[in-house]
């Protein structure tokens, strides 16, 4: 195998576990809805989820335990991925951002302040912040 493989293959299972992350977030209340299930589709699709995979985690999601980041950054990163879809998919609306709060509650962001952090986060990335500024601006709101 080479370091290459190493690699795509590490690369691969993170987000196959980010993925499965989401699902069981989604599935917290014993269903995925429609809107769920279309941004669930949609993050399959852009974490390159295959498909016998996307099967295998929605069959057993309960199999796939949370771990969300142990790190702030690794936290505000994917925090950044997930808005950043939402907003290059042009998703609006409430179920949407109810989907992505429970996400970043997910993640391991605070229940008390997760829709101020979501509405700073949707905000950032509409206006084109690239990551670096994201996560200073996300951690700007704490001071």
């Amino acid at each position: 195998m080479s370091i290459s493989d190493l690699f795509d293959s590490g690369f691969r299972k993170r987000n196959e576990d980010h993925f499965a992350a989401i699902v069981r977030v989604a599935m917290d209340d014993g269903i995925i809805s429609e809107e769920e299930q279309e941004f669930i589709d949609r993050l399959a699709r852009n974490l390159d989820v295959s498909e016998a995979h996307y099967k295998e985690i929605l069959k057993d999601y309960r199999n796939h335990p949370i771990n969300p980041p142990t790190s702030y950054k690794r936290r505000l990163e994917r925090l950044y991925d997930l808005s950043r879809m939402v907003y290059v998919d042009h998703i609006k609306g409430d179920h949407e951002e109810v989907i992505l709060r429970k996400v970043a509650i997910g993640l391991g962001f605070s229940p008390e302040n997760v829709k101020y952090i979501v509405d700073k986060a949707l905000t950032l990335v509409s206006e084109g912040i690239d990551l670096d500024d994201f996560m200073i601006e996300i951690k700007n709101m704490n001071r």
